[in-house]
């Protein structure tokens, strides 16, 4: 669900999705192979997640993780481009990762909004 906050100075309220946290494995598709990583939350038009690398802003990268839904987990997947790359901190070697969703299926984009709208209402998916 879009937020409708579009003049808001806030970080949180210029985004347009609704975001939900999230603590999941991610794979994380780059050019030079196949990394791991951890979510940090999603929406319908992104995920944030945290890897051990840094992304140049506009790589085009492929994400899949598993969602939990009522009857399990569902596997979602879909390509984005990386619009936020920033280092956690000078200790450490890890980078927080915003990827907007450009392509994916719809019923990918209808399940990460049934979880975040489930979670914004405090359920857990």
């Amino acid at each position: 669900m879009p937020v409708n906050a579009p003049d808001s100075p806030s970080g949180h309220e210029r985004r347009q999705w609704h975001r939900a946290r999230a603590e999941w494995p991610i794979t994380v598709v780059l050019d030079d192979g196949v990394h791991q990583a951890r979510i940090r939350d999603v929406s319908s038009g992104g995920v944030c997640f945290f890897l051990d690398r840094p992304v140049p802003l506009m790589t085009i990268l492929r994400i899949e993780f598993d969602l939990p839904v009522e009857s399990g987990v569902r596997r979602i997947c879909g390509t984005g481009a990386v619009v936020r790359s920033e280092r956690i901190s000078q200790a450490i070697d890890h980078y927080e990762i915003a990827v907007f969703l450009q392509e994916m299926a719809q019923p990918d984009r209808e399940t990460i909004a049934g979880y975040v709208s489930s979670w914004r209402r405090g359920g857990s998916g």
